[in-house]
């Protein structure tokens, strides 16, 4: 009975440590999106976002991973900033992490600046050893002034 217990303890921190590798290879490849994103880098966007994407703004339009990277890279939509308030990682099956949190973007367009507080869910994937941006899911809140 006790030599159980051990191997239950010594697997729940081993997948511990693999959880924690993980937010932090996350926490890597997120940084990489959005400075991709900002930068509007086609190469980099590609590499790094699934080929099955599916980006739901906040204002209701859904791109795929060509549209958004032809809206970035074309200079339709230009990200000038994202900005964190909170950003946390979950991995509830190994290779499939949600990433939920707030952030303050910037963004111009078209038919102009906005602004926006932003709550979201994304989904990576891990495919071949690499994390995948797989979904987007936003909704805004209002600013305090």
């Amino acid at each position: 009975m006790i030599l159980r217990v051990f191997a239950l303890i010594f697997t729940l921190a081993t997948l511990r440590a693999a959880d924690l590798n993980a937010v932090k290879a996350l926490r890597a490849a997120d940084d990489e999106r959005v400075g991709a994103t900002i930068a509007a880098d086609r190469t980099r966007l590609t590499d790094i976002l699934a080929d099955d994407l599916r980006y739901a703004h906040s204002t209701g339009s859904v791109d795929t991973k060509n549209s958004l990277v032809d809206a970035l890279t074309s200079g339709r939509t230009k990200y000038n900033s994202i900005r964190y308030e909170e950003r946390s990682f979950e991995v509830p099956i190994p290779g499939i992490a949600l990433m939920t949190g707030r952030a303050l973007v910037k963004v111009s367009t078209p038919d102009g600046d906005i602004e926006s507080l932003l709550s979201f869910l994304a989904v990576w994937q891990e495919t071949n050893g690499k994390w995948r941006f797989r979904a987007w899911q936003s909704c805004k809140i209002p600013i305090e002034k």
